[in-house]
């Protein structure tokens, strides 16, 4: 089992940053890659960034160039470094881990973003 926690999120101007923090314990030695996604009221889950044990990364168009997701392993720790946002990264972001056989998710952190 493994349980992840999120942090950073809150109210942020258009052009400004924010840093998210995933902190991931129990079975963190069964995680393949964890990822950030978030969700837009009305909206589906869509994936944002993720991250593999060695450092492979993947972004959404949206925000390619803008988020850079890093990990720290000493840590057990994913971050996702958000510059110069939009009114439409507006959502509740979660984390995820993925394991050979199994999902989890973090409870999400709100992300507002004003114009």
């Amino acid at each position: 089992q493994v349980r992840l926690v999120e942090s950073g999120g809150g109210l942020a101007q258009a052009g400004g940053s924010l840093r998210l923090s995933c902190g991931a314990s129990g079975s963190i030695f069964s995680i393949d890659a964890m990822g950030w996604y978030r969700q837009a009221p009305g909206m589906q889950r869509e994936l944002v960034a993720s991250i593999t044990k060695s450092g492979i990364t993947n972004y959404s168009d949206s925000v390619q160039g803008r988020f850079t997701i890093s990990r720290d392993n000493a840590k057990n720790t994913v971050y996702l470094q958000m510059n110069n946002l939009k009114p439409e990264d507006t959502g509740v972001y979660y984390c995820k881990a993925r394991s050979r056989f199994n999902e989890y998710w973090g409870q999400g952190t709100q992300v507002t973003v004003s114009s």
